[in-house]
């Protein structure tokens, strides 16, 4: 019996080990953002400070461009995230389903685009928007996410229609259905945890994308959260109070989006696990 407790006591303590050590920087982000600008550098290292404030939340939410950045983020990573997934599952769907030619070619391709770093491709993207007027602009940042994150996404959803059996849409095609009904009625319900999966993906990598964000929009008009988080930064100081209570509230849109889908997303993250 001591075999078999020991085991399992070793095995809840380096899952909470785990979980502090995961939760810990949110909880120094809320613990930064509500101390006084006047303890940050004269408490020293504290877990909690002596006095608290929510100056800071206020500041951000009365005084700076934060709403109009929470916004901007909202807005491209909604769309992209719709996006990706309609694209991703229609496409996923016709490489697990069909055979056509140049099938692999084009996966292949879509490999390809995955091994470039990211740093290499601004300067060729900026000089396409351009011309087309969709730099500074939330258009042209859903489009370029759109682009980065289809290839991932869809062979995400080909593995989860690769689990689903073609015996089913056979069935509802003999029943006279066509093949876009048998897809529409039959296997997109299926995948319903495997479309939450996507969109959790997309939807955090839109939300958390600097790069392109910093590189393509000039101005506080079309900036996003993480660019916009940049402002709290001036030359010659830092306003860490402002900057964690900013990165406190938009983490909230996130979290809810999470809790929205989680009973879908932890379906779908096991899912490709076993197949058949």
């Amino acid at each position: 019996m001591r075999r078999s407790v020991i085991p399992t006591i070793a095995h809840r303590l380096a899952i909470l080990c785990y979980i502090a050590f995961a939760l810990f920087p949110l909880f120094w982000l809320l613990k930064v953002s509500v101390t006084p600008n006047d303890l940050l550098y004269t408490e020293g290292v504290r877990m909690w400070p002596s006095r608290t404030t929510w100056d800071h939340y206020a500041f951000v939410l009365e005084h700076s461009a934060f709403p109009t950045f929470f916004k901007n983020s909202l807005i491209v990573s909604t769309a992209t995230a719709v996006t990706v997934t309609i694209c991703a599952s229609l496409s996923g769907y016709a490489l697990s389903r069909f055979n056509f030619r140049a099938k692999y070619w084009i996966v292949a391709l879509m490999l390809l685009t995955q091994m470039f770093p990211l740093v290499m491709l601004v300067a060729p993207i900026f000089k396409i928007l351009s011309p087309l007027h969709l730099t500074n602009s939330l258009t042209g940042l859903v489009i370029v996410y759109t682009a980065f994150n289809v290839p991932f996404a869809t062979f995400l959803m080909q593995s989860f229609f690769d689990g689903i059996p073609r015996d089913l849409e056979e069935a509802a095609m003999i029943d006279g259905a066509t093949q876009f009904t048998a897809f529409r009625q039959i296997i997109l319900p299926l995948t319903l945890p495997g479309i939450a999966a996507t969109l959790g993906f997309v939807f955090t990598a839109a939300w958390s994308e600097l790069l392109f964000a910093l590189m393509l929009i000039n101005g506080n008009d079309a900036a996003t959260f993480p660019v916009g988080l940049l402002t709290f930064v001036s030359k010659f100081s830092v306003d860490f109070g402002q900057m964690m209570a900013a990165g406190i509230m938009a983490l909230i849109p996130a979290g809810l989006f999470f809790l929205l889908i989680q009973r879908y997303l932890v379906q779908g993250l096991t899912a490709g696990a076993v197949k058949g």
